[in-house]
């Protein structure tokens, strides 16, 4: 928890380097959420603030890499400090939302794509993602005899189905704004 602390600390000291000002922090069943809050002034330049949200995304897996690699450095036997560190960089790098992974997935899909787009395929991705993240724990705990994946996998379901509920309403909410568009056009 020390070092998914640490992480969140990353994602933090980048957002509010990049601007932003924390809005809240959330304990979640395995880490820490932050959320800041978006101004107006900061989301007219659409790139701009796509790019910034990719950089304070990459910024908790960052933080963990560094940990890495100064332990690396320091040459001292401290494996277990490595191996956390490597668990939560490699974990939060899952294309599922709430994780990192979607979050730089979303940003980039959404500079290249546009708003719709980039939700739409976040969320195929994040449901292909974490059928395949359970079908290898269930390997995993047959073969190790370790259950411990078994609550991670749950979570990630729980937050897949979270955010399919909101994908169906963004969704539904591109699509109004898109007819009206249309029916501005044919007026």
């Amino acid at each position: 928890m020390v070092f998914a602390l640490i992480h969140e600390l990353g994602h933090l000291i980048c957002g509010i380097l990049l601007g932003f000002k924390p809005k809240s922090m959330n304990i979640m069943p395995f880490g820490l959420c932050i959320e800041f809050k978006v101004m107006l002034e900061s989301s007219k330049n659409k790139i701009g603030f796509e790019i910034k949200k990719i950089i304070i995304a990459i910024a908790g897996p960052l933080t963990n890499l560094l940990i890495i690699l100064i332990c690396i450095l320091i040459n001292q036997n401290i494996e277990n400090i490595i191996y956390a560190n490597l668990l939560i960089l490699i974990f939060n790098l899952i294309p599922i939302y709430p994780l990192d992974g979607a979050r730089i997935l979303e940003g980039i899909l959404k500079i290249t794509k546009g708003n719709k787009y980039s939700i739409e395929k976040t969320n195929l991705i994040s449901n292909i993602t974490v059928i395949a993240v359970t079908i290898i724990s269930s390997i995993t705990i047959y073969v190790f005899k370790n259950i411990s994946m078994f609550f991670i996998v749950i979570y990630l379901w729980m937050v897949v189905i979270k955010q399919n509920k909101i994908f169906k309403t963004k969704i539904r909410a591109y699509n109004v704004i898109e007819n009206n568009k249309n029916i501005l056009k044919k007026s």
